[in-house]
């Protein structure tokens, strides 16, 4: 019986696609047929080299993989989704494996191993299951990398099995640096806790100004933490695209809360949200960076053990590039560094990140200062840093679970290129 529709992506050139798509005649009597996804019509014409007529091709719109994803899994009757991507293909051990799931299981995964560890992958999963439980979209994730098991890391262990046989070959591809990065953060969607933590409180708040591409990311990495944040809070400070209405669809959430401002700068924005936050502490996280999974199980350790003068926790940060084409790329990580007087903020090299309020200390000083330059608009950060220090320590600790996303509408990336701005900027800092 043809009851499995096999799914293709990301695989580098025509030879581990030739691979792949041979290897599946191991399943020729269960395939009924095989979609291929690709951003180019580089493959067209693998079809008809291999003979095969059960091949159909869809594009990737925007680079975006999930969209695709669920609109052709929407088209098919099959019982059945298998998947084979970046550059991976079946052992002739496949044939002694039964690839059917029971009635009360929707997912077989198998394990992918690289050098720094082991990622759980979904194999085969059942169509009626993944029609109402949809892939993200390019929207929702930082890369496509991080599709598969961040879906993954939402469904129920109750739901999945995992095939012990070694069955799948990962191919000979070489991992670069920047795949390697991605495959860190990947693997942390699959932490297990072994024992349950109770750090203090914490919330999230996020200003968000025409961040429409990102704003989403931002948010979804803070749904997805293996130990979720108390409250995200959210306020829109006059955006003029439709990220608003975006956000608007997140209402549901028991732990989100969406404001709307009109456009006065960040720090009215988050000033705005200061009464409403009721943890322990509070995270800034800009709308167009993101969270590593782990990030508030880390946090959480520090914040468990943080001396009481300690107003500011923060860490590392790991930057990557935007590009054109809709692809990002891992540059490199800044580590940071202690900072125990103003002098040593005046001199630091980029921004206090993540930065981990005690929100106590921050409403004492009634939120972030509205400066005497740009009408309040610009380093909000060094601001309220600057007053925190008057009073209180700053905490620099060696971590890394904050990412920054470089892209040519970033204001922080903007303002580092005006040298004016930061000169003048530092005259009128009390």
């Amino acid at each position: 019986m043809k009851d499995i529709h096999v799914f293709m992506f990301n695989y580098s050139n025509f030879t581990f696609l030739k691979k792949a798509l041979t290897s599946l005649q191991f399943l020729d009597n269960r395939i009924q047929g095989i979609t291929i996804f690709e951003e180019t019509n580089l493959f067209l014409q693998i079809g008809k080299q291999l003979s095969r007529s059960d091949i159909s091709y869809r594009n990737l719109p925007h680079n975006d993989l999930g969209f695709a994803f669920n609109k052709r899994i929407q088209e098919l009757h099959s019982e059945y989704i298998l998947l084979l991507h970046d550059d991976t293909f079946f052992e002739q051990s496949v044939k002694n494996v039964d690839l059917r799931l029971a009635s009360n299981k929707f997912v077989m995964t198998h394990t992918y191993t690289f050098k720094a560890g082991l990622i759980p992958q979904p194999l085969l999963i059942k169509v009626a299951f993944l029609k109402q439980n949809e892939l993200p979209t390019v929207y929702k994730v930082p890369f496509k990398e991080a599709i598969l098991s961040s879906w993954l890391s939402k469904v129920s262990k109750s739901l999945v099995v995992n095939i012990n046989e070694k069955i799948v070959n990962e191919g000979t591809k070489g991992v670069s640096k920047n795949d390697f990065q991605k495959l860190i953060f990947v693997e942390k969607y699959h932490i297990n806790l072994t024992e349950k933590i109770n750090p203090p409180t914490i919330s999230v708040i996020i200003s968000n100004y025409n961040m429409m591409e990102y704003v989403e990311i931002a948010l979804t990495s803070c749904l997805l933490q293996i130990n979720p944040p108390h409250e995200i809070l959210v306020i829109d400070d006059g955006s003029t695209d439709h990220s608003y209405q975006q956000l608007e669809a997140y209402n549901n959430l028991h732990n989100f809360k969406l404001f709307q401002t009109e456009n006065g700068g960040k720090a009215r924005a988050l000033n705005r949200l200061i009464p409403h936050i009721k943890t322990e502490f509070v995270l800034e996280l800009d709308a167009d960076d993101w969270l590593d999974p782990d990030a508030l199980l880390v946090i959480g350790e520090y914040l468990s053990v943080l001396p009481q003068d300690v107003a500011v926790l923060y860490g590392n940060t790991r930057h990557w590039n935007q590009t054109e084409l809709g692809n990002i790329n891992c540059s490199l990580i800044k580590k940071g560094k202690e900072v125990k007087n103003k002098q040593e903020l005046m001199s630091y090299k980029f921004p206090l990140a993540p930065r981990i309020y005690r929100t106590s200390f921050l409403k004492q000083n009634k939120g972030f200062p509205i400066v005497d330059f740009e009408d309040g608009r610009m380093y909000e950060d060094v601001s309220i840093l600057n007053k925190l220090m008057g009073r209180y320590r700053l905490l620099y600790k060696d971590f890394t679970v904050y990412n920054v996303r470089e892209h040519k509408s970033s204001i922080t990336r903007k303002n580092k290129k005006n040298h004016s701005y930061w000169s003048d900027f530092k005259n009128k800092l009390d």
